[in-house]
């Protein structure tokens, strides 16, 4: 976990890589469980013994959006940055560069490319803001190569 204190300190670290999260273990419950929320119940994903016979994978992988949705609970894991309101913005580019099978373990590690200072919150004006653009590329351990590399936009006030 590291903890950034500051707008300051924030700033100084862009185009560094500034934290690498704990590994994760993606699970068939959560698959299956992003499956029902999300409506998307194709085979590949939630059909273990399918997918054993007929997947290229040689069972079922998780969802790309499953992959991208941990990124939030990824960043939470890795940085800490007190302030007093924090969202996510939004993201400008993504992409889902390798399967990641069901029984992976996952993990991120986190760029900072950009910091810009915002304006007051009009009803708050005393909040210091940022935007921050951060790369974050997922790992999965055993493999060289990424399973999801997404450029996410967070904001703070504080």
């Amino acid at each position: 976990m590291r903890t950034i204190a500051s707008l300051e300190e924030l700033e100084s670290l862009q185009g560094q890589e500034v934290a690498v999260s704990d590994w994760m273990e993606i699970t068939q419950e959560q698959v299956n469980l992003f499956a029902e929320a999300t409506g998307d119940h194709q085979w590949i994903h939630v059909d273990v013994e399918r997918a054993k016979k007929e997947s290229p994978y040689g069972g079922p992988i998780a969802h790309g959006f499953l992959t991208l949705s941990l990124v939030p609970k990824f960043m939470h894991n890795a940085l800490h940055m007190p302030s007093k309101i924090g969202v996510n913005y939004g993201l400008n580019r993504v992409r889902f560069t390798a399967p990641v099978p069901v029984g992976s373990k996952l993990r991120a590690r986190i760029k900072l490319q950009k910091v810009e200072r915002l304006d007051p919150l009009p009803k708050s004006p005393e909040l210091v803001g940022a935007q921050s653009t951060w790369e974050v590329t997922i790992e999965r351990e055993g493999s060289d190569r990424p399973v999801c590399v997404a450029e996410s936009i967070s904001r703070r006030y504080g």
